[in-house]
């Protein structure tokens, strides 16, 4: 069993050092053919903003399900939020015909901490993945949704 990242024995890397790592790679990706703007298909954005409205509906099924997790998940809700609305604003920005998306509907179901987090993980994951393609200027968005996704799945432990 890992131990949690504050503790003196914990492997990897820390919360700081990730935040720092995500923070540099846009001035690292900047010179790099990584990302030129020869995508074709959807914008990935969009796959991301719908992953951020997923996550918000899995987190309000929990919190409706168990409401003393609120303290713990309210925070992750609104981050997320602000991740969906962050993502479709710079979708719109590129493609202003893109229409809007509508948020995620909760399930009917109870909704592990453990599948918020899980979830969350998958979500950051898929950013940190999606920032290694974006050209220079959409990276820092898609940094710090990893960022902070990664930092939350640490926090829901």
């Amino acid at each position: 069993m890992r131990e949690h990242p504050g503790s003196a024995s914990a492997p990897g890397i820390t919360r700081r050092q990730l935040i720092t790592g995500l923070l540099l790679l846009p001035p690292a990706l900047a010179g790099c053919a990584i990302g030129t703007s020869t995508q074709s298909g959807p914008d990935p954005l969009i796959a991301l903003a719908d992953a951020a409205r997923s996550d918000v509906a899995l987190a309000a099924t929990a919190l409706a399900s168990t409401p003393a997790l609120a303290p713990r998940i309210q925070p992750l809700v609104d981050a997320r939020t602000a991740h969906a609305q962050a993502l479709d604003a710079e979708v719109a920005r590129l493609d202003p015909s893109q229409p809007s998306r509508p948020p995620a509907q909760a399930t009917a179901r109870t909704v592990t901490l453990a599948e918020v987090r899980d979830a969350v993980l998958a979500s950051g994951q898929s950013a940190a993945a999606a920032a290694l393609t974006l050209p220079p200027d959409r990276v820092g968005l898609v940094a710090s949704v990893a960022a902070c996704c990664a930092a939350y799945a640490q926090v829901l432990r």
